[in-house]
């Protein structure tokens, strides 16, 4: 029976969120690690905080389909893209402002910061990848050589290219200085699905309607790794910060975790109900997070990260197969060859756990939407105010998620022995740490704010009332400020202008009094 430290290296699941109404579709963490943002079908944007018996927030303003989410590098905003053709800019606080940006003719897929949080890239269905000032709120260029829908763009990690792909079934590569394609690839045998680089710039990755997954060394322009590990499409994936591992999300249903040094299919996750449409690792790689059909947003604990693979092996010999030889092409150089997933090798548990739980209550922001103008419009929304309700928790109950740890490189051996099951799990000394996993999942409850509805109660109303009179005294204030400073201008220059005549007016005193003088017949007298 393997130690429990050894258990504790496989990825867990911490939280679960449920609070969207509908399938969600992208997720992404702050960069400080204390919020998680998601958006879904119902149109909202969520705003989860991490910390225990934290609030959660919902923003509404998107009058469609929010597709993309992505925080800020300096997380002071989180933009937003959606099939309503706009993309926003919010301000992640009570305030739920949000800046609108307008160009797309068709509704928008992605949208991503530049690293330097300048910039952002959006993709959209009218075949365009365009890119955005985010200080001016304005649009600057754009890149058109796609042939059908754009679903992904992403910038570099250097800001010198950005990497775009479609329904054309093509990964195309782009030089932001002078905004021309400098690289195509076009063998896909379907739609590609989504695209990004690793956080060094050397490689860029892309998935498939197909179920591939394939990786591409810039430096060489050729393919390196190719995965056929899904049964279905995958729609999102995100590489680990060390650029050891990546995540991927699929529409069957799972979540299955790669070692790219070793070319490895090692976990799948079995959590959602339904396709899994968006994966991402926090900044520090120690959590990421899936979102699926199912409305839930899932956050696990990466665990296999802090050790290297070879290190896991040995502890999990009783549960694993000796590592398989590698691919002939896998000795540097390498070259192009596919990964197909073996038998399961470890099987944690065989049952997959219901993680769902009651729809939180969320304070709702930003319902009075206006319509803004081309480009750069700003609409600043104020808060709906309405009756609060009830609360519910949002914590997760003790449980397992079935996880399978897998070895997928083609060639290798599958002598699957998998001799850890449920029960090993909970064997000696697992009582006590179930116990201790219930105290802190209760103490990592998540008790969002109260749910505003549409009908403002008297109390409420009055404070939109006055919050209503503060903006207007802000913006007199503002007029009685603007006003006083020209006058200080103004008087001024009455004052330079009254100074400069007086000494005109005295120099030229001085002169006739001078020549008067000079005229006068008198006698002067000497002593």
């Amino acid at each position: 029976m393997p130690s429990m430290a050894s258990v504790m290296e496989d990825p867990t699941l911490e939280r679960h969120f449920k609070g969207h109404k509908d399938a969600v579709t992208c997720a992404d963490f702050s960069p400080n690690r204390k919020q998680l943002a998601s958006g879904s079908v119902d149109k909202s944007l969520m705003i989860w905080n991490l910390a225990p018996k934290a609030r959660a927030f919902r923003f509404v303003g998107h009058q469609d389909v929010i597709t993309g989410v992505q925080f800020s590098p300096f997380g002071n905003l989180v933009a937003t893209s959606s099939k309503d053709r706009t993309v926003r800019l919010w301000t992640p606080s009570m305030k739920g402002e949000s800046t609108v940006f307008k160009a797309h003719t068709a509704p928008v897929r992605s949208v991503a910061f530049s690293h330097d949080g300048q910039r952002l890239v959006t993709a959209s269905d009218d075949k365009s990848v365009k890119v955005w000032s985010v200080h001016r709120q304005s649009f600057v260029y754009s890149l058109n050589l796609h042939t059908n829908w754009v679903r992904c763009a992403r910038f570099s990690p250097d800001g010198r290219l950005i990497a775009s792909c479609g329904d054309d079934r093509s990964v195309r590569l782009w030089d932001t200085s002078t905004k021309h394609c400098i690289n195509c690839f076009t063998d896909y045998g379907g739609s590609a699905t989504f695209v990004d680089f690793n956080s060094s710039g050397t490689c860029i990755a892309s998935s498939g309607a197909d179920s591939s997954l394939k990786i591409w060394d810039l430096r060489t322009n050729k393919l390196i790794q190719h995965y056929q590990v899904h049964s279905a499409g995958i729609n999102s994936f995100s590489f680990h910060p060390s650029n050891n591992y990546l995540i991927t999300g699929s529409s069957d249903s799972t979540v299955k975790i790669l070692d790219l040094l070793e070319g490895h299919l090692i976990y799948t996750l079995h959590g959602h109900k339904g396709a899994v449409t968006t994966v991402n690792f926090s900044r520090a790689g120690d959590l990421f997070a899936s979102g699926g059909a199912d409305a839930q947003v899932l956050m696990w604990r990466t665990n296999f990260d802090t050790r290297s693979y070879q290190d896991v092996l040995q502890q999990h010999s009783r549960r694993s197969t000796p590592d398989p030889p590698p691919h002939l092409s896998d000795i540097h150089p390498k070259g192009p060859h596919l990964h197909h997933p073996k038998s399961t090798a470890i099987q944690i548990s065989p049952t997959v756990a219901d993680t769902q739980s009651a729809d939180p209550h969320v304070i709702e922001l930003g319902q009075a939407v206006h319509s803004t103008m081309l480009f750069n419009s700003q609409t600043h929304l104020t808060p709906a105010q309405a009756a609060a309700n009830s609360h519910h928790s949002n914590g997760l109950p003790a449980r397992r998620v079935a996880s399978s740890r897998e070895e997928g490189l083609k060639g290798g051996k599958s002598a699957g022995r998998a001799c850890s099951t449920a029960g090993s799990q909970t064997g000696a000394g697992g009582g006590g740490r179930g116990r201790r996993e219930e105290e802190e999942e209760e103490r990592g409850e998540t008790h969002p704010l109260e749910v505003l509805s549409g009908h403002p109660s008297s109390l409420d109303s009055t404070l939109g009332h006055i919050v209503q009179q503060l903006d207007i005294l802000t913006q007199t204030v503002s007029v009685l400020e603007e006003r006083l400073t020209l006058t200080e201008d103004k008087l001024k220059e009455c004052l330079f202008h009254q100074s400069k005549i007086l000494k005109d007016v005295r120099a030229s005193r001085g002169r006739l009094r001078t020549e008067s003088e000079g005229t006068d017949g008198s006698p002067v007298h000497f002593t």
